[in-house]
């Protein structure tokens, strides 16, 4: 079905109409083969609170934004490739049901529909649209996944120290290697993870402690090829001696080259080159 309406003028229509409504401040979506699959709304766990966020499931991409005016105006458009994408469902809490988790390797996070056969239909689709993607491509499914942010409310104090209280004066952090919601003192180092950004991200003291054990032993391992590799070249030994004009004038079988001037004016090539 999806691939009947790729190219279609019904599905440009609908493409050209997400495109609308996220005006300027939203990416081109119209590519060649990219079907509409879906739209809803659901709900996404944000950091200080679940917010409704309206998503487009296409055949390769997920789009979302913030709702501006419902089917007219959205905004802060996120794009997330298929192929990067894992979901994983997740159990009801008191406040919310029908929840899972999207997971890709630079962002996790939780959504949850408003009821259950939207849930199983919203999972349903994206597996459907991923299993075809990666088959298609090639790909394996991606293992490596980012932890999504605890949410603010889930905890008054540090989840690392356990000690110190949050309050107006002393802020939130977030780990962005575990999630984990932590105080300023228990997140004071930084650390460059190339997957999740170009710059170096705020992380708790534990997982700073993994992430240097993991870069030494990464150093190691690179050391160790190093040293393997030069040991199995094989080794030549320049010659002590200085280049001598005895063998030459001793040997008289000796081929008679021309010398000084002669050879410079001779015709014939005395070098080759392999292509």
């Amino acid at each position: 079905m999806v691939d009947n309406l790729a190219n279609s003028e019904i599905n440009l229509q609908r493409i050209a109409a997400v495109e609308n409504c996220f005006g300027a401040s939203g990416q081109p979506l119209a590519v060649s083969e990219r079907v509409l699959v879906g739209e809803g709304i659901l709900t996404k766990e944000c950091r200080k609170k679940p917010k409704p966020r309206i998503f487009f499931l296409f055949n390769d991409i997920l789009v979302y934004g913030t709702i501006v005016i419902n089917k007219r105006k959205y905004n802060s458009q996120h794009i997330i490739p298929l192929e990067d994408v894992t979901l994983e469902v997740l159990p009801d809490t008191n406040q919310v049901k029908n929840r899972w988790m999207i997971k890709t390797s630079k962002k996790s996070f939780v959504v949850s529909a408003a009821s259950l056969t939207e849930r199983k239909e919203w999972i349903g689709h994206i597996e459907e649209c991923v299993r075809q993607l990666l088959e298609k491509t090639g790909r394996q499914p991606t293992m490596d996944h980012a932890a999504p942010w605890i949410p603010d409310r889930a905890t008054d104090i540090c989840m690392r120290c356990t000690q110190t209280k949050f309050s107006t004066l002393t802020r939130r952090h977030h780990c962005r290697k575990c999630g984990f919601v932590v105080c300023g003192v228990c997140s004071k180092h930084r650390f460059l993870m190339p997957r999740l950004s170009t710059k170096p991200l705020r992380v708790c003291g534990l997982c700073y402690k993994q992430l240097l054990a993991e870069k030494e032993e990464e150093a190691e391992k690179e050391r160790q090829k190093s040293e393997k590799f030069h040991l199995e070249r094989p080794v030549y030994d320049p010659s002590s001696e200085e280049d001598s004009d005895k063998s030459d004038d001793d040997s008289e079988k000796a081929e008679q080259l021309p010398m000084g001037n002669e050879f410079y004016s001779s015709d014939v090539s005395w070098s080759a080159f392999h292509r």
